[in-house]
Formats: C-alpha cells, sequence, structure tokens
C-alpha cells in the first residue's frame, strides 16, 4: 500500500478560496489526493479556487468539508499540526524532513491529518492541542510567514520524497572501461595534432589537460579556454582546408 494514499491534507477556517486551489496543486504534485476543510471562512467564490488548481480540478472537486477540526480528524490515527508561532505547547515542534519517516510509517496504519491553520493566525492553541505531533518549516528569522499553499507545497514534498517514490534519473549505458578511454585519447592526440592544435612535441603536455577534463568534465575556466581552443582551432582547419597553427 502507498502510505501517501492515507494522508488528508486538513485546511482550518481557510479565507480565500484560492489558496485551496493553490493548494490542491501542490498535493497533486507530490501524489497526495485527499484534501479536506475544517470549518472554512471562505471569503470568495470558487472561480478563483479552480484557476489555481489547474490540473488538480479533481481533488479540489472531491474534498469534504467539517463543521470543526475535532469532525475533521476524527478518523485519523495521527494529527499532523503545522506551526510557525511558538509558545508553551508548540516546544516540541520538528522539521517536516525530521518527522516525515515517522508520519510514513503511521500513514501504513491508517488515516493521518497535516493540519495548516488560518492565513492570517495560523492555528489557535485549543487547535493545537488536538493535535498528536507538531511540525515547523525552518524560515529565515527575519520573515516567518509562509504563504498557506507554500507551506502545503514544502510539508507533501518532504513526505513525497521520503516515501522513496521519486527515482532519480540514470545513465542507460554503463561506465567506459579503461582500454575504450585509452583508445579516445589516442585518437583525439591524433586529431589534435592533424587540425594543427598542437605539434608533436606538446602532445605530452597538452594531452595531461585532456586527460583532466576527460575525467572530471569542463569544470575550470583553465579547461574551458582548453576546449574552447579545439573548437575555434577546428572550425579555422576546416575553413583553409588545411591544417597549421592558427593566427
Amino acid at each position: 500500500m502507498n502510505p501517501l494514499d492515507n494522508i488528508r491534507v486538513v485546511l482550518v477556517g481557510t479565507l480565500y478560496t484560492g489558496n485551496v486551489g493553490s493548494s490542491c496543486r501542490a498535493m497533486a504534485n507530490m501524489g497526495i489526493r485527499h484534501l479536506r476543510l475544517a470549518a472554512p471562512n471562505l471569503q470568495n467564490g470558487w472561480d478563483e479556487g479552480e484557476r489555481l488548481a489547474v490540473h488538480a480540478t479533481d481533488v479540489l472537486g472531491s474534498r469534504e468539508e467539517f463543521a470543526t477540526l475535532e469532525e475533521a480528524v476524527a478518523d485519523c490515527v495521527a494529527v499532523v499540526g503545522t506551526t510557525a508561532r511558538e509558545g508553551l505547547y508548540r516546544q516540541h515542534v520538528k522539521a517536516p524532513r525530521d518527522c516525515a519517516a515517522d508520519i510514513l510509517t503511521l500513514a501504513a496504519t491508517g488515516p493521518v491529518a497535516l493540519v495548516f491553520g488560518r492565513e492570517d493566525k495560523g492555528l489557535l492553541n485549543e487547535e493545537v492541542a488536538q493535535c498528536t505531533h507538531l511540525v515547523r518549516i525552518p524560515v529565515d528569522e527575519g520573515y516567518t510567514s509562509i504563504n498557506l499553499a507554500q507551506a502545503v507545497l514544502i510539508t507533501c514534498y518532504e513526505l513525497f520524497t521520503a516515501s522513496g517514490r521519486y527515482q532519480p534519473p540514470h545513465e542507460k549505458a554503463p561506465p567506459a572501461p579503461q582500454a575504450q578511454k585509452a583508445q579516445l585519447m589516442k585518437n583525439w592526440s591524433r586529431m589534435l595534432q592533424e587540425i594543427g592544435f598542437m605539434k608533436p612535441e606538446q602532445a605530452d603536455h597538452f594531452m595531461q589537460g585532456f586527460h583532466r577534463v576527460f575525467s572530471r568534465g569542463v569544470f575550470t575556466k583553465d579547461d574551458a579556454a582548453l576546449m574552447l581552443g579545439v573548437a575555434r582551432q577546428a572550425i579555422w582547419a576546416k575553413e583553409h582546408g588545411q591544417a597549421g597553427v592558427s593566427g
């Protein structure tokens, strides 16, 4: 079973449908599809929410609404509240990355709520008291306020990453064997001499530079200058139809 299927994003007292729609888009990006609104206090119509949901209108359309947070999380085995505020009962917060694995372990056993508070004042103390876990997104202390949909995206991203569902792209071809690399250097040396980039007596010196470039990539200004020099000389040789050192 995919534990992300058991994640329930719960927005409490949300004011603007645009934030709801943007949250839906963030959820869909991270493979989370279940949205619940607890005591919504929406100040505008759903046109904006549908527009900002983009291709996640199915998440928006299947949302559930509850009169209270207590009702919205009644079936959940864990309730993870998000808070930017400090206080006596908010001292055990963790960063989303630090508790993502634990949240997914709980989600493997039943529904887990990710609770996000109001745009203007977050979660109230009595709502924090209903949470079994608290998370705080690390931000610069000079400005701690995060847009609601951004908070949803960051938290869901950490869960998605921890779930291991994302597989980064990798090279299809196997690493080159040493014999093939040696043949490359031999042919490269011959080509550089034929286009007039270097003379035979300079080959050992120049090829040390190309060994470095081919082993680690174009990394420094000297590396780039070396490769640009080859390109310029190859162009010169082609245009003049002959080998020789360009002026």
